[in-house]
């Protein structure tokens, strides 16, 4: 127990340290998930312990901080720090994402070279045995375009608060030059650009391998001081933004383990019914991307609302069963591959 508070205590040190603004007692609370009074105590044993911290007036609350950082002997990485790093560059690697890999192998290798000599030694073959026993299971679909140039130029964009400019060779004119208030990466199976174009206040989103000849312009771009990418994600279930629906599924009690244990969306809410089935509401666009993945739960899924959701899951479902069942037809007289 003694050994647990005393981690605690260098866990908000660190904190402290890595916060250029400061944390008020309210942020260390919830950051413990400790009561306000118990994170009193806590800043004053860590102040206790490291006089270098200063308070930064910030009415009308405080904030504590420790300026110039804290000595190496309380910064080494554990071996399942170092392993999960590694294992998170192995998984971008094997899934395309080759600039976001190297900047995490980057990193590693910092971490490594600041390690005193016994330290490295002492981790290293702990860190090998861990990497060694876990692995990734990469699952089919399309590899992230993942240009290391054309991130490198959105980046420093966003970090100038800069235009960019590029050739887009998609959407309905393609080849048209854009110039665009760059608000975000997203991630996903493509890539997007998250960008504002002309005097349109809806955010638009293009894919990063239709892009081309990316420049950062010498005129300023900041973005809406209200925009979060995070809010702007969870608008839709995947990538495409369209009309926000309420959503309600259904799932049998079959499936209801899996349903308890899955993240439809970061809106969701999940219950339990009497029967042993599970409801699961939440409001989303992009129904044409949800009605693909919820294809994956078969008969497990029942859409109850909205009825343009159940509509685009039946057209699907006919275009698909149009095709193989032609297909089933010529089976008997085409050369099987």
């Amino acid at each position: 127990m003694r050994h647990e508070k005393a981690a605690r205590l260098l866990d908000l040190a660190r904190m402290l340290a890595g916060s250029a603004e400061g944390m008020t007692l309210d942020e260390m609370a919830r950051a413990l998930e400790v009561g306000r009074r118990t994170a009193e105590r806590m800043r004053d044993a860590v102040w206790a312990a490291f006089p270098q911290m200063e308070v930064v007036e910030d009415p009308p609350t405080r904030r504590f901080r420790i300026p110039a950082g804290l000595d190496g002997l309380f910064q080494t990485p554990t071996a399942e720090e170092l392993a999960a790093l590694r294992t998170a560059a192995d998984s971008y690697r094997a899934s395309g994402a080759e600039g976001r890999a190297s900047s995490l192998y980057a990193l590693e290798r910092k971490l490594l070279s600041a390690l005193r000599g016994a330290a490295r030694r002492k981790v290293a073959p702990d860190v090998e045995a861990l990497v060694q026993a876990e692995t990734i299971a990469v699952h089919a679909g399309p590899r992230p375009y993942e240009d290391v140039t054309a991130l490198a130029a959105i980046r420093t964009a966003i970090k100038g608060l800069s235009a960019l400019s590029f050739r887009y060779e998609g959407g309905s004119t393609p080849g048209r030059t854009r110039e665009v208030t760059p608000l975000g990466i997203l991630f996903a199976r493509s890539n997007y650009l998250v960008a504002l174009e002309g005097e349109d206040p809806r955010p638009r989103s293009w894919r990063l391998d239709r892009m081309q000849d990316l420049r950062v312009l010498d005129r300023p771009a900041p973005p809406p001081e209200d925009f979060s990418l995070q809010a702007f994600a969870d608008e839709s279930f995947g990538i495409y933004h369209g009309a926000v629906e309420d959503v309600f599924l259904r799932i049998r009690p079959d499936r209801a383990e899996d349903a308890l244990r899955w993240r439809f969306h970061a809106t969701q809410t999940v219950r339990p019914e009497p029967d042993g089935s599970v409801t699961v509401a939440f409001r989303a666009a992009g129904m044409l991307e949800l009605a693909w993945h919820l294809f994956t739960w078969g008969d497990g899924v029942e859409i109850v609302a909205p009825a343009s959701l159940r509509q685009i899951m039946v057209e699907e479902l006919r275009r698909a069963l149009s095709v193989h069942d032609k297909a089933a037809d010529l089976s008997g007289t085409l050369p099987l591959p």
